[in-house]
């Protein structure tokens, strides 16, 4: 159906959908010209460009580190104690520094999700920089 306010013709429409199918069908750029692909990140680009969340890393602790247990985790692990949770987090090979900083944390507690752990990993690495 035709609507008249078609800025293309039926032929150059057709000619970018042709265009557009490997890269709807591979889910990554199919251009042989690198200077159309975005630059990956440099080794001295900030750390909030790549490589783990960890609880002393960011101004909104809480947040990230929330955000990245939820991200591994998942909600199928909760509620669980932090030695079942290390456990997972070791299964889905998560980096050390945040299994680490579940081993501080009270053995008994259970958490219920990926928020009360982070405020509690947050709780605990502030008493333990409070201590020094």
């Amino acid at each position: 159906m035709q609507r008249g306010s078609d800025r293309l013709s039926v032929h150059r429409d057709d000619e970018m959908k042709h265009e557009l199918q490997g890269l709807l069908r591979s889910g990554h750029p199919t251009r042989t010209e690198e200077w159309h692909d975005p630059e990956p990140t440099a080794d001295d680009d900030p750390e909030v460009a790549g490589g783990p969340v960890t609880p002393t890393r960011s101004p909104a602790r809480i947040e990230a580190l929330r955000f990245e247990l939820g991200r591994i985790l998942g909600r199928t692990s909760f509620p669980a104690r932090p030695r079942e949770l290390m456990g997972i987090l070791r299964d889905k090979h998560a980096p050390d520094v945040l299994v680490e900083s579940l081993e501080r944390l009270p053995r008994n507690a259970r958490y219920g999700t990926a928020h009360e752990l982070a405020e509690a990993v947050v709780r605990v690495e502030e008493r333990g920089r409070e201590g020094r």
